[in-house]
């Protein structure tokens, strides 16, 4: 028995920037840029490491599968320039009394995609219960940015499997798959029914740009065929993105407070 069978470790800088409500516009961006090291292969140093021989126990270590290096997040908020005190529309009419009081707000994400492994077929390793790493065979391995069936997301061929007993070259989560930006946002208006009673309509849309945040590539290089003369013959499914999220949502809500 180990205990403990390991640690985690998170550094990070933080800076915030706010300019509150001037000219009808508030705005704060927050970054951070951070990283996230676990020892334990175990995001919270609590599950079964991914090697589990006390010699090869080192191996493990790696960022966390949470890491995102970069997180850019920026909200707004921002009054119409039409109705009363307004540059706009400022006098009294229909137009002015439909478009006046009216606020838009947002949310905006931009985030560095999560990492992974690339890995490999166990059986020459004869370890159970241990994940095999793949055999990184060029210096540095290119993204190519690949999304779909055949398209490969980053160079396939600077990776080989294990064919001896011994663990690959291939570090754990050495590759990150695509990073996220997000647009949410929003309009919406304060009604005044009475001295104590006030109604908001809100008009909203989660993922505004409908842009589809894509999940990481699978990464087992023993499914990978190559030709005789080494160019790849087959991906069988090795290094292709093939599921997204993040569709685009529509709300539309009242709220009354008193």
């Amino acid at each position: 028995m180990l205990s403990p069978v390991g640690n985690s470790h998170y550094d990070s800088m933080q800076a915030r920037l706010r300019r509150r409500m001037s000219a009808g516009m508030s705005l704060e961006m927050a970054y951070t840029w951070s990283k996230s090291i676990a020892d334990s292969g175990t995001d919270n140093s609590d599950g079964t490491p991914s090697i589990t021989i006390p010699q090869y126990y080192a191996l493990n270590r790696s960022v966390s599968s949470f890491d995102r290096t970069h997180n850019v997040q920026i909200t707004y908020i921002a009054e119409l320039p039409f109705g009363k005190g307004k540059p706009l529309l400022n006098q009294r009419g229909i137009l002015a009394a439909i478009l006046g009081g009216w606020q838009l707000n947002g949310y905006l994400s931009f985030y560095s995609g999560l990492p992974f492994s690339v890995t490999a077929s166990g059986t020459s390793l004869n370890a159970p219960y241990n994940t095999q790493r793949a055999d990184q065979v060029k210096p540095s391995v290119a993204i190519l940015g690949g999304v779909g069936p055949g398209q490969p997301y980053f160079d396939p061929l600077a990776f080989a499997p294990v064919n001896d007993v011994r663990f690959g070259t291939a570090g754990f989560r050495s590759l990150r798959g695509p990073g996220v930006r997000d647009w949410d946002g929003g309009v919406f208006r304060n009604f005044m029914l009475k001295e104590k009673v006030r109604l908001q309509c809100r008009f909203e849309a989660l993922n505004v740009t409908n842009t589809p945040q894509f999940a990481n590539p699978a990464a087992n290089v023993s499914n990978l065929q190559l030709n005789p003369d080494g160019s790849v013959k087959n991906l069988n499914g090795f290094d292709v993105i093939t599921s997204a999220s993040g569709e685009r949502m529509l709300r539309i809500g009242l709220r009354m407070s008193f």
